[in-house]
């Protein structure tokens, strides 16, 4: 509760002027002329003011409102490191008591955790912003941080806070901190498979203010978890190593550098990478083994992809076949068997023999070239047809070693819808064909099966009453499939609506070219928005729970639960930046959660230095926790323009702010009495001058 006096004119400020001046002019004529009355006329016309400018006493009914003191408390990754946790939770803990004893001031905590996949690093000050939104700026008491000292948002000046009062820090760790870290000053995004990429990088010693020391350190390099560079790298310079992609897709690229001396955190040694594999050119080798309806098929598939280079053969003029016609009159192209089956034979990254039966064109040498190129690494497709069951079978030749299927002499007529198998479902170049949920599949008939008897490998297709349509088998370090019907040429042609023959036949190329996306043994992961998702595709029924290393060293099992047949998956909270280790039997995989080059970890190590100038610029002080965590400042209340911080406490502003309930308003000069003042000064006025 609280009074004062003040004033409610009945008339305007210029209608009393111009009353008084009169009045004013009047007196002073009269005390000119020393006349008797002249002070009571003049105690009479102030009265008349007086009462004019209505004098009221106010009386308001106040309830003080206390002021808001912030905590920011820094949870970021960079606070995990070593006793820091503990420490900032000490040092919480001992403000908070404090704070708690201080009459009129309201605490608000706020905690910045940071979100794995942001680039702008620890973020304080927008959390202090966030937290105030609601409140007033002139009922703020102050700031106080309590953080390692490595805050990216500090802003430029004190304006910028928004708020007249001090901010305070509290450091959490040690002075004189070392560290090592690793900095991807460039990293390949694409690479052509098989040529040479460049990845540069650096390595820091921030204890040695980021320059050159003349030491070395060790850098291992892994592209998909295999150790594909080791070098020692000049600490504090640029360093590049040449590395080759294996595969098309995405390949992972690990960097780690040694641990250092008195090292704060391994995380800010490890970078991760992910560049995609392009094949330069494709080249594809066809031969069909006669014209036929389907041959069309195979070649617009491989000319419909801008990445292949197609060389394509059709055995028009067998040798058998003579007819008479010179030779010099012929336009055909001799079939350049030594060229492709002998000398260039490596140079292609698929061969496919499309109803190709034995002629006498190719030797068994070249077969056994064939068979010698699958084994060490090469992928062959045989699309058969009809002679794949005669007596000119290439079952017949040496590519029997290779081949999965064995005819059996036998061919069935007959329409009927493919089908595919249980291994098919789960297998990653048939698992859900469009078409193939429904039973019998929505897709168009052949009428053509050459029978065989399967010698190995997965049936991946096949037809209602069970003989093998498709299957696909490994030859070596290579890898071989056949299509025992020539009749998938009708789904291109839209026969009975057709099927997904363009789709089938480009995972099956490329499954042959061992794309890891076509892979039926596979693991990969990914961390986005703060979460591992783990992915397992396998041909077995069920798998075990994977096994997946955080960026702290930390283990942990994540269960993989069946999503689709033949596909498991898992999920596990990413908050760590960093990189992910995920490994499951023979099997492995990394992901990396966060940028490249993380801020959060450009320098791990405590500092006074960053928060400084606003702490100095709104008057405030730094203290370090990490030292002694018991050491932590006491608590006052200071007003405006009274030092905010001492050696051993910190103030907070005291605003002295209030809200007013009710207000209740007294004249002190009502009608009756100034009349009454004013006759009786007036009457003393006549009395006196009748004397």
């Amino acid at each position: 509760m609280a009074w004062d006096i003040v004033f409610e004119p009945l008339l305007s400020v210029w209608l009393i002027s111009a009353i008084a001046l009169p009045g004013l002019a009047a007196l002073a004529y009269g005390a000119i002329r020393r006349a008797r009355g002249a002070p009571w006329r003049t105690a009479a016309f102030a009265v008349l003011l007086l009462a004019l400018a209505n004098p009221t006493v106010r009386q308001e009914d106040r309830e003080a409102v206390p002021d808001i003191a912030a905590i920011v408390v820094d949870r970021s990754q960079s606070q995990e490191i070593g006793a820091r946790p503990e420490d900032t939770s000490a040092a919480l803990q001992k403000i908070s008591e404090r704070l708690a004893r201080e009459d009129g001031i309201e605490t608000r905590i706020v905690t910045a955790t940071g979100n794995p996949d942001d680039e702008e690093g620890t973020a304080l000050f927008a959390a202090l912003e966030e937290a105030l939104a609601d409140v007033p700026r002139e009922r703020i008491a102050g700031a106080i941080f309590i953080t390692d000292g490595q805050v990216h948002d500090v802003p430029a000046n004190a304006a910028a806070l928004g708020f007249d009062a001090p901010v305070h820090g509290v450091i959490v760790g040690r002075k004189g901190e070392k560290d090592r870290r690793l900095h991807v000053t460039e990293a390949p995004r694409f690479g052509i498979v098989g040529e040479p990429v460049k990845l540069t990088f650096r390595v820091d010693e921030t204890s040695a203010g980021d320059g050159p020391t003349g030491e070395t350190a060790r850098v291992t390099v892994r592209i998909d978890g295999i150790e594909a560079a080791v070098t020692n790298a000049p600490i504090g310079e640029i360093t590049g190593v040449m590395l080759q992609l294996g595969h098309g897709g995405p390949n992972v690229i690990e960097i780690d550098v040694d641990k250092g001396s008195d090292e704060l955190t391994m995380i800010n040694n490890r970078a991760v990478i992910v560049a995609n594999g392009v094949r330069d050119r494709l080249r594809v080798l066809l031969v069909s083994g006669e014209p036929h309806p389907g041959e069309r098929t195979w070649r617009n598939l491989l000319r419909s992809d801008p990445s292949v280079d197609l060389v394509h053969f059709t055995i028009l003029r067998p040798p058998e076949k003579d007819d008479g016609t010179p030779i010099g009159e012929l336009s055909l192209i001799t079939f350049p068997t030594h060229e492709l089956f002998d000398q260039k034979l490596d140079e292609f990254d698929l061969i496919v023999f499309d109803r190709y039966k034995r002629r006498g064109v190719l030797s068994p040498g070249y077969f056994l070239n064939i068979v010698e190129y699958v084994e060490r690494g090469g992928a062959f497709l045989a699309a058969s047809g009809p002679a794949f069951a005669s007596p000119f079978s290439i079952y017949r030749t040496p590519l029997a070693a290779i081949l999965p299927a064995q005819p059996t002499g036998e061919i069935s007529i007959g329409g009927y819808r493919p089908e595919v198998t249980e291994a098919g479902n789960r297998h990653p170049v048939t698992a859900a064909l469009p078409g193939a949920e429904k039973s019998p599949p929505e897709w168009g008939r052949w009428f053509r099966t050459i029978e065989v008897n399967a010698d190995g490998g997965d049936i991946l297709m096949e037809t209602p009453d069970g003989k093998p349509l498709m299957m696909l088998a490994r030859a070596g370090e290579g890898r071989v499939a056949q299509l025992l019907s020539d009749q998938i040429w009708l789904w291109s042609r839209g026969y009975e609506g057709g099927g997904p023959q363009a789709e089938l036949l480009r995972r099956l190329a490329h499954w042959l070219m061992k794309e890891p996306d076509l892979e039926e043994e596979n693991l990969s992961a990914i961390a986005e928005d703060g979460t591992l998702t783990i992915r397992r595709r396998t041909m077995l029924e069920e798998t075990p729970a994977a096994r997946v290393t955080l960026p702290s060293g930390e283990e942990r099992e994540v269960p993989l639960e069946e999503v689709a047949p033949g596909r498991f998956e898992g999920t596990a909270e990413a908050r760590e930046l960093g990189l992910y280790r995920i490994a499951q039997g023979d099997l492995s995989a990394v992901a990396a959660a966060g940028p490249l080059n993380p801020r959060e970890f450009a320098d791990v190590r405590a500092t006074a230095d960053v928060m400084q100038p606003v702490v100095a610029a709104t008057g405030g002080g730094i203290w370090w926790a990490g030292e002694n965590a018991g050491d932590t400042p006491g608590i006052r209340s200071v007003r405006a323009n009274q030092d905010a911080a001492g050696a051993n406490w910190m103030g907070l502003r005291r605003n002295e702010h209030y809200i007013v309930h009710a207000v209740h308003q007294v004249p002190l000069l009502t009608g009756p009495v100034a009349l009454i003042l004013i006759l009786g000064t007036l009457a003393l006025a006549w009395w006196r001058e009748g004397r």
